[in-house]
């Protein structure tokens, strides 16, 4: 069994307990925590699971680290502490485990990555040991091995289009739902998730996996943003109320230029509710979805609609990007130390329950 610890216990935390828990071949060994009201109680417990796991959280980074965790599920935020991020899984490749995570969004293909955020972590590598597999929760497979699986069910591809469209009105994250994406602002308001050269840092390397999947040349990355008021104010049963006439809804594509056309594209359409932009792209039911579509011969489409935590959709997509995450580690753990991407860590097949 290996041991596994999960550092962050938030969205993306709560998910990772839960799937460590149910692997085969982890063992949960221990969970870091920031807030202190979480400081020892049971992994279990903060996963919303109705057992206990007999594993307390701990502010300890030193203590958890020292105790020789194989592989760390790094669930912390890295939107607005990038730096605080690579330290910290820095530091845990150093200890010798080996990291998964979707803190370090220029990573999803490190080999397009600034040097400033390379070198330390393969410098990590050189002293330590470990391993690193970055991958998104938006989700990462939704943007990467799903359109290159389903690329070769065809006969000739002309483009790929990834979509995520989701209604926040449900989702439980007001700092990011209001700042970083920017929903209840004025249309004023430059929401930094949207503000340029930031949605190409976050997607471009998936980009830049699906171009090197299909073995082409991405000429440039692009980005069109649109953005919505709401007509109507609404009350949200978690986050409050957005007034009317704030932002209510984004729409926008990160396209790599093959050909000087649009060929490969991420297309993100969010929502605070359901009645703003409805012209826009809209899941076929709940509230929300991934889609792949592949214009070619023939013509392929593909709805991914997950849920978790009750019927949440929001839950549901961070499940299964970290069902994906928490699945490469068996992989981690054998490979040679190095900086590894989502077109080098194989399919794991699921594990079929007793029912």
């Amino acid at each position: 069994m290996i041991s596994t610890v999960v550092w962050g216990t938030g969205n993306v935390g709560r998910a990772a307990i839960r799937a460590v828990a149910a692997h085969p071949g982890l063992t949960l060994t221990g969970v870091i925590v920031n807030n202190p009201d979480k400081v020892g109680r049971d992994a279990g417990d903060l996963a919303g699971m109705d057992t206990a796991l007999g594993v307390a959280a701990s502010n300890d980074i030193a203590a958890v680290l020292a105790s020789g965790p194989k592989a760390v599920v790094y669930a912390a935020s890295g939107d607005i502490r990038p730096d605080d991020a690579l330290a910290d899984i820095a530091r845990a490749i150093r200890a010798g485990a080996v990291v998964v995570t979707p803190a370090l969004y220029a990573l999803y293909d490190h080999r397009s990555a600034p040097a400033e955020l390379r070198d330390p972590v393969l410098a990590a590598i050189a002293e330590g040991g470990g391993s690193l597999f970055v991958s998104g929760v938006d989700p990462g497979w939704g943007n990467d091995v799903l359109p290159l699986l389903m690329s070769g069910l065809g006969s000739t591809v002309d483009g790929i289009r990834c979509q995520e469209i989701f209604d926040y009105t449900t989702y439980d994250q007001p700092d990011s739902v209001r700042w970083l994406v920017g929903m209840g602002q004025p249309m004023d308001y430059e929401p930094p998730m949207i503000a340029p050269t930031i949605p190409t840092m976050v997607w471009g390397g998936q980009i830049r996996l699906i171009a090197r999947g299909l073995g082409v040349e991405i000429e440039e990355i692009r980005e069109v943003v649109e953005r919505r008021p709401l007509d109507t104010s609404v009350e949200t049963e978690l986050m409050g109320k957005f007034d009317a006439g704030t932002q209510g809804a984004i729409r926008f594509e990160v396209q790599g230029i093959v050909g000087g056309e649009p060929r490969i594209v991420i297309e993100h359409v969010t929502r605070i509710h359901a009645s703003c932009a409805t012209d826009w792209p809209a899941p076929h039911s709940g509230a929300g979805a991934h889609r792949v579509i592949i214009e070619g011969a023939p013509r392929i489409e593909v709805t991914v609609q997950a849920t978790d935590e009750g019927g949440n959709h929001s839950a549901g997509g961070n499940a299964t990007a970290v069902g994906r995450l928490v699945g490469a580690l068996e992989w981690l753990t054998t490979a040679e130390p190095g900086l590894y991407d989502a077109l080098d860590i194989p399919l794991r097949f699921g594990t079929l329950g007793r029912g």
